[in-house]
């Protein structure tokens, strides 16, 4: 699919400079080696941000190539919404970028009057969204973990987020109470049949919004890092065609549900393909890109947050 190039502006350009600036943590020698400028233009960029009132708690101006991206997965994935921040360059932390444009797409919902039933998923994008959430009272809504937070030692889940986003909001919460992944079938339909996981399952089902990270399947997959699959259950599920996974369920390139390994074993609940209200996606980096597309492609999520970086190396591919 071919784009045409935008026309970027002395005001694009001081923009990214003070993204790469005030959220990369670049210095400028670091800014005009990114941008391929001198160190003075570098400078004279981000204090050009400055004085023009970009620079706020967050950069309050969208590059247009960032734009451009957001109307092309748009038009491709027939996406609701799409967040595209500019990337901060080669080896840094995607999740640095995203996570204020993320703390903004959940605050346009926390904002809401009319209550909502809000389910998260977790992981890093999503901590990183929590941390650069602003604090507000959100007491008319609530939130439901899609889930569990028991980790295979006992352990709360490291990466929880609806105890700490409420924490931050006020707002009544409900963590789900099974373990991410039960060791069998029947420990999880067990575990299923308790009366208060019945409840936070039928709440999180009918939620009005879901926000998730998308997790990759590769060899560098956070299911086995975190220690919830093992080397040989991730091999069966790659076999099987498995690409990413939302919530803790496998899908294959395709965004289908797999129904082998882990799947029929985790526990919290699976988000519905082709539901009618948001469901955002919080992710980028490029290990990420066929997770993405697929979960995509059959509208696990029908709306993204990810950077520039990412966003590129998805409508390049066929």
């Amino acid at each position: 699919m071919s784009r045409a190039e935008p026309e970027t502006s002395p005001q694009d350009d001081a923009a990214r400079a003070a993204w790469l600036y005030y959220v990369g943590g670049m210095t400028q020698d670091q800014i005009a080696g990114e941008l391929g400028i001198s160190r003075q233009r570098a400078q004279r960029l981000v204090s050009r941000a400055m004085a023009e009132g970009l620079i706020h708690v967050r950069l309050n101006h969208r590059i247009a190539a960032c734009l451009d991206l957001e109307t092309a997965l748009k038009d491709r994935f027939g996406l609701m919404r799409c967040r595209v921040v500019p990337s901060l360059g080669a080896g840094a932390d995607p999740v640095t970028a995203i996570g204020s444009a993320a703390a903004a797409e959940m605050e346009r919902f926390l904002r809401m009057p009319d209550p909502l039933v809000i389910a998260l998923g977790t992981g890093r994008a999503l901590r990183g969204m929590v941390d650069a959430l602003t604090p507000m009272e959100a007491e008319q809504h609530r939130l439901v973990s899609l889930i569990g937070n028991i980790a295979p030692d006992g352990s709360a889940s490291f990466f929880d987020v609806v105890m700490r986003i409420a924490d931050k909001v006020r707002a009544p919460h409900y963590p789900m109470p099974v373990p991410v992944i039960s060791p069998t079938p029947e420990e999880r339909a067990a575990f299923h049949a308790l009366a208060p996981v019945q409840r936070v399952v039928e709440l999180a089902r009918k939620a009005d919004v879901v926000v998730v990270g998308v997790g990759q399947m590769s060899d560098d997959a956070p299911l086995l890092a975190d220690g919830f699959v093992s080397r040989a259950e991730l091999d069966e599920m790659q076999a099987a065609g498995a690409v990413g996974e939302v919530a803790g369920w496998v899908f294959d390139s395709a965004g289908n549900y797999l129904d082998l390994g882990t799947n029929r074993r985790t526990g919290g609940v699976r988000v519905t393909p082709g539901l009618d209200r948001p469901a955002v996606g919080i992710a980028a980096g490029a290990s990420k890109v066929p997770a993405i597309i697929g979960a995509m492609k059959s509208r696990i999520i029908n709306s993204l947050v990810t950077d520039e970086a990412t966003a590129t190396a998805i409508l390049d591919r066929p």
